[in-house]
């Protein structure tokens, strides 16, 4: 089935993810709204989306996506016939320490949202062709063993974390609108993103930013949990293949190829930064803290602290079905889009930065038990 968006209702478009698809969708497309649906929760953030004010296809609501009626209203508003649903409370840390947000958010959020599709799409007919797509996670899978096969389409859901476990809820309700109800939809899982505008709670931005001011970097246990990383742009591109060219009822597997272990990733950040820093000496008056400008490496600030609970070992996406049946395959290698991310935080110092308040310092000790 080919289909063309015409004009979007994104959630969570302030977000990391989300953000970052409207920027890229706006960037490849030349007609219709834009519509982006945002809490500004502590990882919205409306910064990500400054450089669109001027764009008249872009529309800003800050707005829950519990509250059906005003969703049903945004999309009867714009003639919606696309839902790109990025919303989610995200980070399996903070579902230990507070599950019940998960749950509201991606579970009865995503039920709020499939309603409110259903009402005006399949009941109302309010425009003639339509895709509701949901933006989900391999975690959903569980843990693999390190000669397991990678996690496919098939795979049996078996999450160990409260985010995890929501995430696989709001899947199924997806498929159940589907099945039962006949709402056009896709669903992605993808592997662990990275790239601009990351909220510097997640590992990379997170050693990126730390290193940059001279404090610890936290490395869960051992450090040799295995993930597969795909930088955010190619994730844009393959959810705006799944809109156009995906099957109504499908999901589709998104990797980037790029299984490692996260002590790797944070050894490999150190080499970049250091590596940008003493190419720059003009750093040193906005990082002076940072360790090449006091004689060390990065690598010196590596914290292994105590493993969190129920911690999965490795996650690895085969994204067969998305390559044959979407044209999809990730463009950009770990290294240089772990560079490209490197010199993102570089040039946007002032982002980061307006985010690291108390809040931010409370999460970090409560979680870390960082100073």
């Amino acid at each position: 089935m080919n289909f063309e968006p015409r004009n979007l209702l994104i959630t969570g478009g302030a977000g990391f993810i989300g953000s970052n698809f409207v920027h890229h969708w706006l960037a490849n497309s030349r007609e219709g709204k834009v519509v982006v649906l945002d809490a500004l929760t502590y990882a919205g953030n409306i910064a990500n989306l400054e450089d669109l004010k001027a764009d008249s296809r872009y529309v800003f609501v800050r707005g829950d996506i519990c509250d059906e009626p005003a969703v049903r209203a945004l999309l009867l508003q714009y003639q919606i016939d696309t839902l790109v649903h990025f919303a989610a409370e995200s980070h399996v840390d903070r579902s230990i320490l507070g599950p019940d947000d998960f749950i509201r958010t991606n579970v009865v959020g995503t039920h709020s949202l499939l309603k409110a599709a259903k009402a005006l799409w399949i009941d109302q007919k309010t425009v003639p062709s339509h895709r509701f797509h949901h933006v989900s996670t391999d975690e959903v899978y569980g843990s693999l063993g390190p000669n397991d096969a990678p996690f496919h389409e098939k795979s049996p859901y078996a999450p160990n974390s409260p985010y995890s476990a929501s995430k696989a809820g709001s899947d199924h309700l997806v498929r159940a609108y589907h099945e039962t109800y006949g709402l056009n939809t896709t669903v992605t899982n993808c592997s662990n993103n990275y790239g601009p505008y990351h909220f510097p709670e997640k590992l990379i931005p997170l050693t990126i930013v730390n290193i940059l001011l001279g404090k610890p970097l936290p490395v869960y246990g051992d450090g040799l949990q295995i993930r597969d990383w795909l930088h955010v742009e190619d994730h844009c591109v393959a959810i705006a293949l799944s809109l156009r060219k995906g099957e109504p009822g499908a999901v589709y597997n998104i990797g980037g190829s790029s299984e490692t272990t996260n002590v790797h990733i944070v050894r490999t950040l150190c080499d970049l930064v250091d590596q940008e820093l003493s190419a720059h000496s003009e750093y040193r008056g906005s990082f002076p803290a940072s360790p090449i400008f006091n004689g060390k490496r990065a690598v010196q600030l590596i914290s292994h602290v105590r493993d969190r609970p129920g911690h999965d070992r490795r996650y690895a996406i085969n994204h067969s079905k998305a390559r044959r049946d979407l044209g999809y395959s990730p463009a950009r290698d770990l290294k240089s889009g772990l560079a490209s991310t490197v010199d993102w935080y570089l040039r946007h110092v002032k982002w980061w930065q307006d985010l690291l308040g108390r809040d931010y310092a409370d999460w970090l000790r409560r979680n870390y038990g960082a100073e």
